[in-house]
């Protein structure tokens, strides 16, 4: 079973500074992504598949209302 220790985490630079309403993404294993509430760093993960990850981050970029 993972841990969420096994992962380095990330935040998107779009989070700000005050780190306080993050969703975070773990690196380390390629077949799954792990995503994690930043103020909850030890509670749940969600748990995506590679393909299914891209798809999101590829939809967001995508998407009309994105602020730059």
């Amino acid at each position: 079973m993972e841990t969420t220790s096994e992962y380095a985490w990330h935040r998107s630079s779009y989070s700000g500074g005050s780190g306080d309403n993050c969703l975070e993404m773990g690196l380390g294993n390629p077949a799954t992504t792990p995503v994690r509430d930043s103020k909850t760093p030890d509670g749940p993960t969600l748990r995506f598949r590679a393909a299914a990850w891209s798809a999101f981050v590829d939809a967001l970029k995508a998407s009309p209302d994105r602020a730059d």
